[in-house]
């Protein structure tokens, strides 16, 4: 996506290069607003278009092009966000957000600037992005922007439409919902191994080793947004998962499996001839898995198409 600047035979934008710069932040932020990168790539494409529809002369009177641009791009996000819960209600199945591959494992061909790809740290793992979703858009806004971001209640309260109190309040409920949603998780390493264990018992179809690495209450949630096939409800229970699991793996012939890091996470991708089928992002709690996060809807796994196998 190109960022429209001054015409080649007009004035040169003196902030240009400040402009341009917001870019990745602004990426940052609407994904995890939206938890979509389709939607996020939008939610910029129309903030600069914005600012470009201002004559010179309005663009120079701003004071601050980067908070300019964080206030249309968060009023666009709450927008949207008000809106999305109609569409979920519409969606096939469970909706799940966007996952995300790390840097280095971005497939190839693809087109973006590695400068409009998403940080990915713990503010963007998928258990994270699932108790934002839980918030309401106003909630989600004012904890992303004050506690992620680290703007002002001020800064807030002009986008959310709010006073910086009310805002204060809006975040301190999100960020109960945060703590009372997510439980210590173990380290990275750790997690690794859990994902490890469990993608080599799956390959096994070891029914027993799969109970042993599962929560007794771990939860399955697919989403095939009614385009390919996926569970349409949450699969709950130990056992319950890991006698589907092993049935499916038993039914998805040539699926190889590879670990991969999954919105900062450790991860499993599932690969056919070399194509990513399905991306499953992990909960890991005490050394078991409590969630399990797959997303087979193909239009969510662009940035995973074409990665070749390794």
């Amino acid at each position: 996506m190109t960022i429209q600047s001054e015409p080649a035979d007009g004035p040169i934008d003196p902030g240009l290069s400040a402009i341009v710069s917001e870019r990745r932040q602004l990426i940052n932020l609407a994904y995890r607003l939206l938890g979509s990168l389709a939607e996020a790539e939008d939610v910029v494409q129309e903030t600069y278009a914005r600012w470009y529809a201002m004559s010179p002369s309005r663009r120079e009177a701003v004071e601050s092009p980067g908070a300019w641009l964080t206030k249309v791009a968060g009023r666009i996000c709450l927008d949207l966000l008000g809106s999305a819960r109609a569409r979920r209600e519409r969606y096939v199945g469970e909706w799940i957000p966007e996952p995300l591959p790390d840097r280095a494992e971005w497939a190839a061909g693809q087109e973006a600037d590695p400068a409009d790809r998403v940080t990915l740290d713990e503010s963007v793992s998928m258990a994270f992005l699932v108790v934002l979703e839980s918030m309401t858009p106003a909630e989600r806004v004012a904890f992303v922007l004050h506690d992620v971001f680290c703007h002002s209640f001020a800064e807030v309260a002009e986008i959310v439409g709010r006073t910086p109190g009310a805002c204060r309040q809006l975040a301190s409920s999100a960020r109960r919902r945060v703590r009372a949603s997510r439980p210590t998780t173990a380290p990275t390493a750790r997690q690794a191994g859990v994902v490890r264990n469990f993608k080599q018992a799956w390959e096994a179809g070891d029914i027993d080793a799969l109970i042993g690495l599962l929560d007794p209450a771990a939860t399955v949630i697919a989403d095939g947004g009614g385009v390919v096939d996926a569970l349409l409800l949450p699969l709950e229970g130990a056992e319950e998962v890991a006698r589907y699991a092993v049935a499916l793996i038993g039914k998805a012939g040539g699926l190889t499996l590879l670990e991969r890091t999954v919105n900062g996470q450790p991860g499993l991708v599932g690969q056919r001839d070399g194509v990513t089928e399905v991306v499953m992002a992990f909960d890991v709690v005490d050394d078991r898995v409590r969630h399990v996060w797959a997303v087979r809807n193909p239009e969510k796994l662009q940035p995973w198409r074409g990665e070749s196998q390794r």
